[in-house]
């Protein structure tokens, strides 16, 4: 074993201490004394918390802490803060998904894959030969609900949120951009540097069209492969993002 290999022993920086206490629970910010609502106090009920247990909380905007559960009511919690908590769990810049409308439930898969991978924002996108033209504001909140759910499920402190849809040309080709294209031969591994913040554009079933791809490229973004196969909408944003998760950042 080098000098440098951690011990067996010991935790990996990105993996959770095992003396932290299971269950987390989000909070509008961390401060002394927080105050939940009845929805997560009926939450607490269900686990079976009482008086004096320990748990986590964290804001969704990247911190986390300990905390002590020192009310529970009906419908009301009472929590003190305790230490922080450090982890290391985002990636070296934001990443945002720009994902074109899909039907169904597809977008709501697509969010709970994507925050689970580490995206920091899913942007909603409009194209050429997008599945839908709108969204509804209750469909909107869904996604962000499944945005939150997802955090909390994979041990991010941070809730990306689902913004709601614009034209295509509207996204900004700042920082670093990746667009999905079918045939490229270049691959996302091969010009990612972590120099700036990271957008990824992937269309819908029917595909950007070539002038879309072309002025997006024209605009910056690199036309980067999926692979030799064709994936489906809801799969190619996942493929770009696992590319991400698979470098271990």
């Amino acid at each position: 074993m080098s000098p440098d290999q951690p011990h067996a022993d010991q935790p990996h920086a990105d993996q959770p201490r095992a003396d932290l206490p299971r269950h987390r629970v989000r909070v509008p910010a961390l401060s002394a004394v927080m105050t939940l609502g009845p929805g997560e106090a009926r939450h607490l009920h269900v686990l079976r918390l009482r008086a004096g247990d320990a748990l986590r909380v964290f804001d969704g905007q990247g911190a986390e802490a300990l905390a002590t559960l020192t009310e529970l009511e009906e419908v009301r919690a009472t929590l003190h803060l305790g230490e922080a908590i450090e982890t290391h769990l985002e990636t070296p810049y934001p990443v945002t998904l720009a994902v074109a409308l899909l039907k169904g439930d597809k977008l709501s898969d697509v969010v709970r894959a994507a925050t689970e991978l580490g995206v920091s924002a899913v942007q909603l996108t409009v194209t050429a030969r997008a599945d839908a033209r709108e969204i509804g504001a209750q469909k909107l909140e869904r996604l962000n609900r499944v945005a939150q759910e997802a955090a909390k499920q994979s041990r991010r402190n941070v809730i990306p949120p689902v913004l709601a849809p614009i034209p295509l040309a509207g996204v900004p080709l700042t920082g670093q951009v990746f667009v999905a294209q079918p045939g490229s031969n270049t691959r996302l591994t091969d010009v990612l540097d972590w120099s700036a913040p990271v957008t990824l554009i992937t269309g819908p079933e029917g595909g950007l069209t070539d002038t879309e791809v072309a002025r997006l490229v024209a605009g910056g973004a690199h036309a980067v492969t999926l692979g030799p196969r064709i994936l489906r909408a809801e799969t190619a944003p996942v493929a770009l993002l696992g590319a991400i998760a698979a470098l271990g950042l």
